[in-house]
């Protein structure tokens, strides 16, 4: 007969342990990146990070949260408080350089919008205003190509936080021939050139150049 008042042992639960992580990515896209291109075979020195293959590769990247570095066909809305002569739109010319009244051409190719203003504010001191106030954003960026076998190739205007599956929608979709298991990715940014295959999650930047290659079989 059930007795209500019966006691029971109380439930324990062993906590559950997992060895130690050999690497430790910081965003989501490193973590993915990690899972799919660090080579465990090239060992971790010091008990630090794996080191992935040398075939192309760069370091992973943070998409967003990487400090985007400026260059040719980026469009960019700047600031200057109190001097309407200067406020404006400028285009980052093929050179990597934007053209300003007063203070003349600015190097802008590698540098992050940050340091661009800290650079106009410093030639604006020099004889043009005495404290000014700068602020440098960016209105459009400079477009994607992507190439191969999708139906319309060609060049796109960057989407944020977009993925070569996204791309590949942007031009129409696969072409019937296409490999669609990954992409062959090439980018050019200062200081984060690779060049390799990537799967189609993976997280584009401007100017990142996609080829969809033709399957075989």
């Amino acid at each position: 007969m059930f007795n209500s008042r019966q006691a029971y042992a109380p439930l324990t639960y062993a906590p559950q342990t997992y060895p130690p992580q050999t690497y430790a990515p910081q965003t989501y896209a490193q973590q993915r990146y990690a899972q799919q291109f660090v080579q465990p075979q090239y060992g971790a020195p010091q008990g630090g990070p794996y080191v992935a293959a040398p075939y192309g590769y760069a370091s992973a990247p943070a998409n967003v949260q990487l400090a985007y570095t400026l260059d040719s066909g980026d469009k960019l809305r700047v600031v200057v408080f109190g001097q309407d002569g200067i406020t404006n739109s400028y285009m980052v010319d093929a050179g990597g350089n934007i053209s300003l009244p007063l203070v003349g051409i600015v190097p802008a190719r590698g540098y992050s919008t940050q340091q661009l203003s800290q650079m106009i504010a410093e030639r604006l001191k020099q004889g043009y205003v005495r404290e000014p106030h700068v602020s440098v954003e960016i209105e459009a960026y400079r477009p994607f190509f992507i190439l191969g076998e999708v139906t319309n190739p060609g060049q796109y205007p960057y989407v944020a936080n977009m993925t070569a599956e996204t791309a590949i929608a942007i031009a129409g979709g696969f072409a019937p021939r296409a490999s669609k298991g990954k992409v062959e990715l090439t980018r050019n940014a200062p200081g984060q050139q690779m060049h390799g295959d990537v799967p189609l999650g993976f997280p584009l930047r401007p100017g990142d150049i996609i080829l969809v290659k033709e399957r075989w079989f």
